[in-house]
C-alpha cells in the first residue's frame, strides 16, 4: 500500500516521502481502517521538524523510531481486532491514528468513533486534532459561559476557526484575531468582531475604553503572556494553547510562565494539554450533528503531495484546515 513516511527531522520535502509498505493489521483492542482522508495540522510539521527539540528524546534522536506519519483521519472500518465491539466492517469513522497518511492504517478503538452523516471524509478527517483542541480549550480549560467575552488569537487557524463557532455555540461574544486575507472567513464563522493584527494592536484595541475580555484563548503563539494578561477582565481566564513560534528547544515558555503567575494573581492563567478521547470524538460529532460546528477546509492534496501540503500550512498560505484525498470506496 502507499504511504508517507518520515525519514528524518527538516524541512517536510527533505523527510516526508510516499513509499510502499506493508499492510498493517489490526491487534487486540484496534481497528484496520480503509482510510478516504486525513489531516494536516501544526502537529503534523512539529513532527517532521523535530522542533522543539525536546520532541526527539521522545521519538528518536536522529530520525523518528516510528517513522509512520499523519494523526487525524477519517475512513471505513476494514477490520476488527480481538475484544473490539461497537464497530462493524464498512461502517465510516473518523479520529486518531499514527500513520493516517496511509492508504490503510490501524486505530486504538476508543479513538475513533462513527462519521457525522453530514459531514465527507474530507471534512471529517480535520476534526478531530484541531476540534478536540478548540473544545478543550474553551470548555474545559477556559470554563467558558454563555455571555462572556471572548478572544481567540490565531482564528483563521485550523484550531481557530473551531474555537470561534464553538464560542458562539456556547453563547458568547467572540473577537477574533487574524490578518487581513483570512478577515473574511473568520466573520463568517461567526466572529462579533475581528481584528486585522497587521493594522491594530489586539493588546491594546478597547482597552483603553475600558473593554476587556473574560477568556482569552490564545492560538497564535507569539504573544508575551503580560500582553494578553492586559485584556483580560480582572478575574479573567487565558488559555495559553499555542507554542511559541521561536521555541526551538521546549516551545513551552509562555505555558510555564502563566503557570507560575497564576497562583499570584487573580486572573486565572492556565495552559491547554489537548486529550485524544472517545467522549470528546462524540461530543465534537454532537455539535456538528446540531449545526454548531462545521470543518472549515482550506485545501485538499492528494496523498502523493503532503509534504507539499505542510509547506502551504508552515506558510500559512491557506486558511483553515487542510486535508489529504487518500482513496475512494471500491
Amino acid at each position: 500500500m502507499r504511504a508517507v513516511r518520515q525519514v528524518g527531522y527538516g524541512a517536510a520535502s527533505d523527510v516526508l516521502r510516499p513509499t510502499e509498505v506493508p499492510r498493517p493489521a489490526a491487534g487486540p483492542g484496534q481497528v484496520l481502517l480503509r482510510v478516504r482522508a486525513a489531516g494536516i495540522d501544526r502537529g503534523t510539521w512539529h513532527l517532521a521538524a523535530g522542533r522543539p527539540y525536546a520532541v526527539r528524546a521522545a521519538l528518536g534522536l536522529r530520525r523518528p523510531r516510528n517513522p509512520a506519519a499523519g494523526l487525524d483521519v477519517a475512513g471505513t472500518v476494514a477490520a476488527l481486532g480481538p475484544g473490539v465491539t461497537g464497530f462493524a466492517v464498512g461502517d465510516a469513522v473518523f479520529g486518531t491514528a499514527r500513520g493516517a497518511f496511509a492508504e490503510y492504517v490501524v486505530a486504538r478503538a476508543d479513538r475513533i468513533a462513527p462519521k457525522p452523516a453530514r459531514l465527507g471524509f474530507e471534512e471529517a478527517a480535520v476534526l478531530a486534532v484541531s476540534g478536540l483542541t478548540a473544545l478543550q480549550g474553551l470548555r474545559d480549560a477556559g470554563r467558558v459561559r454563555s455571555g462572556q467575552r471572548v478572544l481567540i488569537t490565531g482564528a483563521s487557524g485550523g484550531v481557530g476557526t473551531y474555537a470561534v463557532q464553538l464560542a458562539k455555540a456556547f453563547g458568547a461574544e467572540v473577537t477574533g484575531v487574524c490578518g487581513p486575507a483570512k478577515a473574511d472567513l473568520v466573520r463568517s464563522l461567526g466572529a462579533d468582531h475581528v481584528i486585522d493584527y497587521t493594522r491594530e494592536d489586539f493588546t491594546r484595541v478597547g482597552v483603553a475604553d475600558g473593554r476587556r475580555y473574560d477568556l482569552v484563548l490564545d492560538l497564535a503563539g507569539s504573544t508575551p503572556v503580560a500582553r494578553l494578561r492586559s485584556v483580560l477582565e480582572p478575574r479573567g481566564t487565558l488559555v495559553v494553547a499555542g507554542g511559541e513560534d521561536d521555541g526551538d528547544w521546549l516551545g513551552l515558555g509562555r505555558q510555564f510562565r502563566a503557570l507560575v503567575l497564576s497562583p499570584f494573581t487573580r486572573q486565572r492563567l492556565t495552559m491547554l494539554v489537548s486529550r485524544q478521547a472517545r467522549a470528546g470524538l462524540d461530543d465534537l460529532a454532537a455539535l456538528v450533528d446540531a449545526g454548531s460546528i462545521s470543518p472549515a477546509v482550506g485545501a485538499v492534496f492528494p496523498l502523493e503531495q503532503v509534504p507539499e501540503a505542510l509547506t502551504v500550512l508552515t506558510e500559512g498560505r491557506t486558511a483553515g484546515k487542510i486535508a489529504v484525498a487518500v482513496g475512494t470506496e471500491e
